[in-house]
């Protein structure tokens, strides 16, 4: 950890996304702001960040609407699912005062993640703090 002290906070949360990819088998995670901008991720060649971030933004967008619509409490989760059982998972939480967004691509419907979304959203909201 003191390593990543020393780095920028993008460097730090690029490398925490990329480990996060890797113990999941994910092929894409972005961090983004509220609004869809990206802040930083980590994706195999042929993923597009800007892309997912738009998506993201598409998404978030929709459940504020859902939320307001139906009178429900601030969403955990928000998951949208293709026929091959793929996934892309929209975790919004809040690090130091600012609303972001977790969006990881999960290739498999069996496929666990919310531990290590869990663990990346924690790590990012003590990254955020320094």
């Amino acid at each position: 950890m003191t390593e990543l002290i020393s780095e920028s906070g993008s460097t730090q949360l690029a490398k925490l996304l990329a480990e996060m990819n890797g113990q999941g088998n994910f092929p894409i995670a972005v961090i983004t702001d509220i609004e869809g901008f990206p802040i930083a991720w980590a994706a195999l060649p042929d993923q597009d960040p800007d892309l997912q971030s738009a998506v993201v933004a598409l998404i978030q967008k929709t459940a504020i609407q859902v939320r307001q619509q139906l009178g429900m409490a601030r969403m955990d989760e928000i998951s949208v699912y293709d026929r091959e059982g793929q996934r892309l998972v929209c975790r919004p939480f809040e690090a130091n005062q600012h609303q972001l967004i977790l969006a990881v691509l999960v290739p498999d419907k069996r496929q666990a993640y919310r531990r290590l979304t869990n663990k990346a959203i924690r790590s990012i909201q003590k990254i955020w703090k320094l």
